[in-house]
């Protein structure tokens, strides 16, 4: 037993010289490196996190502007429609008054050809009497 104290004393001697030599900068470098990598973790997630609520912005912006666009199209569309509705209630009126223009010159028209008919129709049928009874005064004399 005696011979195993300097194996012992030995066994100390390495045990306290590796652990302060090689363990302890061995613990210490992996605490680091722990330390860096949660540092490294944590910039990640609050980039992940910046970079999900720019997404979200961007988004936002987007459908605003989406929005936007087609309330600027409906205002068009509408607008189109209302020039589009007066155009053809202008069309309509100038049709109508064209209508009414060209009947009331029809009827104008129509007056003057009866007046045309009715003064030589009149003349007309006083000449047939005359001839029909100057034709039964030949005839009779």
């Amino acid at each position: 037993m005696l011979k195993a104290i300097p194996t012992v004393l030995l066994f100390l001697v390495v045990y306290f010289y590796l652990k302060s030599m090689l363990f302890a900068p061995l613990a210490k470098v992996l605490e680091q490196r722990d330390v860096l990598t949660e540092g490294a973790r944590r910039l990640a997630d609050e980039s992940q996190a910046e970079a999900e609520r720019k997404q979200q912005e961007y988004e936002k912006k987007f459908n605003e502007a989406r929005a936007e666009v087609y309330r600027s199209q409906e205002e068009l569309r509408r607008e189109w429609m209302d020039q589009q509705t007066a155009q053809v209630a202008e069309a309509r009126k100038g049709g109508e008054a064209a209508v009414r223009s060209a009947k009331e010159q029809m009827a104008t028209e129509m007056a003057g050809a009866r007046e045309d008919l009715t003064l030589p129709s009149a003349a007309l049928a006083e000449e047939i009497s005359e001839a029909v009874l100057a034709r039964r005064v030949r005839s009779a004399g």
